[in-house]
């Protein structure tokens, strides 16, 4: 199990974009209907502080996802608009969840 909690803070001339970005990405990733992975995004308090935390399988199941064109697409604009907060990437270690949704395969 892969877990990931990415943080940043986008300009407010940006915001509706990257809102859009997310949107786009967020529909491309259900389209799969992969099991695999789960993806979400959130804000904080000041609407520009976003939070995207994902759970994968495996490396294949995030390589789906961050190779995906409305991944990289999203990254691309996101990383040129010019952030107030650059991206803060960590690595989780689960130690446990209420949800069955992703199997390690153990």
């Amino acid at each position: 199990m892969i877990s990931i909690h990415v943080t940043y803070t986008v300009k407010p001339e940006f915001l509706a974009q990257n809102k859009q970005n997310i949107s786009t990405l967020l529909a491309d990733l259900k389209k799969l209907k992969d099991v695999s992975f789960f993806y979400n995004v959130y804000t904080k308090e000041d609407d520009l502080t976003f939070v995207h935390a994902s759970m994968y399988a495996d490396e294949d199941a995030q390589q789906k996802v961050i190779n995906s064109p409305s991944f990289i697409e999203f990254q691309k604009q996101r990383d040129a608009s010019g952030l107030d907060n650059l991206p803060k990437t960590e690595v989780l270690n689960l130690l446990g969840s209420s949800l069955s949704l992703l199997h390690s395969g153990g």
